[in-house]
């Protein structure tokens, strides 16, 4: 594995450790007033300070990380099973399905993600179920087009000829002869859609249409302490610089394994 491959390893893993253990080891509750100042500096007690109502930064920073990372996964899972389950239905379905599955993606492609979750957003609320489903939706055209041009080149191969030639159905073609060699460059989309769906979670909440209060993710941290930022204060850094070094790390990653590098 290249160095920018372990670093992402790194990152990820630590970010991975973080949602799972982080909320348990979090010195303080996350919503519990615990300092005198607002937006105080490192100290022994706080190790990130604290934020614009004297909350503990790092505390909340661990709830965050879980939440921003498991909607995340959620939404990459749920968009991953919807694209990819409609991509294996138009190449191994009759023409006029493809046809009306592909218009009706591009149609939804051609909308700006961002614009289309606000305006689902705006429709629907904002409460954890619908929101990750709003995101997950958003991203479904997505992986649909990827997937769908890889089932189309396998649905031309030989072993797949065979398959029909020996009587088998659609479905066992779709799930046993084409989807196992889907795996590996879908897996790369995955890592791809994971981070367009951190970066547009923590966009809606830093719009305030994410997450409400009293949940947080990071892009909620932020802005919930937008007003410490001309004091340069670690409150808005600290969640600013997880949501970079998140998606770099998840890119890092990516980068390693598409390149064939990973053992």
């Amino acid at each position: 594995m290249p160095l920018s491959g372990k670093i992402g390893l790194a990152l990820v893993g630590f970010w991975i450790l973080a949602a799972i253990l982080g909320p348990l080891v979090a010195p303080y509750p996350p919503g519990a007033f615990v300092s005198e100042e607002v937006f105080a500096g490192s100290t022994s007690q706080f190790w990130f300070g604290s934020d614009f109502l004297g909350r503990d930064v790092l505390s909340r920073l661990l709830v965050g990380a879980r939440l921003t990372m498991g909607l995340s996964a959620i939404a990459v899972a749920i968009a991953v099973a919807l694209g990819t389950g409609l991509a294996l239905t138009a190449a191994v379905g009759p023409r006029w399905l493809d046809e009306l599955l592909s218009r009706a993606m591009d149609t939804l492609i051609s909308i700006p993600s961002k614009i289309f979750a606000l305006v689902l957003v705006a429709a629907f609320g904002s409460s954890v179920l619908l929101l990750t489903l709003i995101v997950a939706i958003t991203y479904v055209p997505g992986n649909f087009r990827i997937a769908r041009s890889l089932a189309v080149g396998l649905a031309r191969l030989d072993y797949v000829e065979v398959a029909r030639a020996r009587g088998e159905g659609r479905i066992h073609i779709a799930l046993v002869e084409m989807l196992p060699n889907m795996i590996r460059p879908l897996c790369a989309d995955i890592g791809l859609r994971f981070v367009f769906i951190v970066l547009l979670l923590s966009g809606l909440s830093f719009l305030g249409l994410g997450l409400q209060p009293p949940e947080a993710d990071l892009g909620a941290l932020v802005r919930e302490n937008v007003s410490g930022l001309a004091e340069g204060a670690l409150a808005i850094m600290a969640p600013a610089v997880a949501i970079a070094s998140l998606t770099v790390g998840v890119n890092l990653l990516i980068d390693a394994a598409t390149q064939g590098n990973v053992k």
